[in-house]
């Protein structure tokens, strides 16, 4: 399904956590999602946000894993869904941090 077909679309960034530890929660999210009339896209090309390893003070692996989660979310147009609240807060709040002296990837981290 896609917009064009008069459904909204949100990607679903299922997290390495739920994909992990918790898979019933992205597929609860997905279903709901669904059950509201919402068509839900999930790239396969996810990975990690890059939380753990800029918890850890890796941030050059963090920005690398910021990067790729932004190129891959950048791939659609459509609203994103991210269920986990550690997850959002780092791609919302610190990839402007973790970027900012990436002429590319600053902005992209902070619209």
């Amino acid at each position: 399904m896609s917009e064009s077909s008069g459904l909204r679309t949100v990607q679903l960034f299922a997290t390495c956590l739920v994909e992990t530890i918790r898979p019933a929660v992205g597929m609860a999210v997905a279903r709901v999602l669904e059950q509201l009339g919402v068509a839900v896209q999930v790239s396969n090309q996810q990975t990690c946000c890059g939380q753990p390893a800029f918890n850890a003070g890796a941030w050059d692996e963090a920005r690398a894993m910021a990067r790729h989660t932004l190129d891959t979310l950048e791939q659609s147009e459509a609203s994103i869904v991210v269920p986990s609240g550690s997850c959002t807060d780092m791609i919302l709040h610190r990839y402007g941090e973790l970027l900012q002296d990436d002429a590319v990837y600053a902005a992209k981290a902070v619209r």
